[in-house]
């Protein structure tokens, strides 16, 4: 029979080293093969370095290129170019673990990547493993209270604009991450629904340079940095 190895979809955590679960550190300890998503513009991984102390010498690194962009073409081509590279390894006998920051069904890479395995190699045993998500860490951080009672949460992705806001109806909390662009609309969607009295923006967190932000105009006259999410209530 056929030594085929498991792929692990394995969350480390919204930055802070120590926030990474001890089932992770398992298994990425265990691994032959670490793979992780990295921009065809750079090869640096933030995944990596928080997985770092656990990864063994004798494994492995590979690093994915996915390309920011908007041609689906371009991004389909991709993912199926990388899916297949982490089935060769499995069909090798390698143990292999996808690296995701935060958790791996969460705006996740990992999600692609677990579509197309299902075409690609269906025979394959897969194993996601949640990690701490960025909203999570920032609103502990804040000792700010997420969600309770009959409230309601909405996670959404401020990426194209505030349009997801405008439309919620009933809903108490809102997490957006991904607000490192578009911080014009956004900032207006929350004053049309009444989020931007209670709101703050949280910048790598848990990370060197860390900052909070009380005051989203201050993040319209300078990019918020990648690494910035929003949280608002009502």
């Amino acid at each position: 029979m056929e030594n085929i190895g498991k792929l692990f979809g394995v969350g480390v955590g919204p930055g802070d080293p120590e926030l990474i679960t001890v089932k992770a550190v398992r298994v990425i300890k265990e691994a032959d093969i670490i793979f992780t998503a990295a921009s065809t513009k750079n090869t640096y991984s933030l995944a990596v370095e928080i997985a770092s102390p656990y990864i063994s010498p004798s494994a492995r690194v590979e690093k994915l290129s996915f390309p920011m962009t908007k041609d689906l073409k371009e991004v389909e081509t991709a993912w199926i170019h990388n899916t297949k590279q982490i089935a060769n390894r499995l069909k090798q006998g390698k143990n292999a673990v996808f690296l995701t920051l935060g958790d791996p069904t969460t705006y996740s890479t990992f999600g692609y990547i677990l579509k197309k395995m299902a075409c690609i190699m269906p025979e394959a045993a897969i194993e996601t493993i949640p990690g701490i998500t960025s909203f999570h860490a920032a609103s502990a951080r804040l000792n700010r209270i997420l969600v309770e009672g009959e409230e309601s949460l909405l996670v959404t992705s401020g990426a194209f604009g505030g349009d997801r806001i405008r439309h919620i109806d009933g809903v108490e909390n809102v997490a957006i991450v991904k607000a490192y662009k578009n911080i014009k609309d956004i900032n207006k969607a929350l004053t049309e629904t009444g989020l931007s009295k209670k709101c703050v923006a949280v910048s790598k967190c848990g990370r060197e340079n860390e900052e909070i932000i009380n005051n989203l105009d201050t993040l319209e006259k300078r990019a918020p940095d990648y690494w910035t999410l929003i949280l608002a209530s009502k």
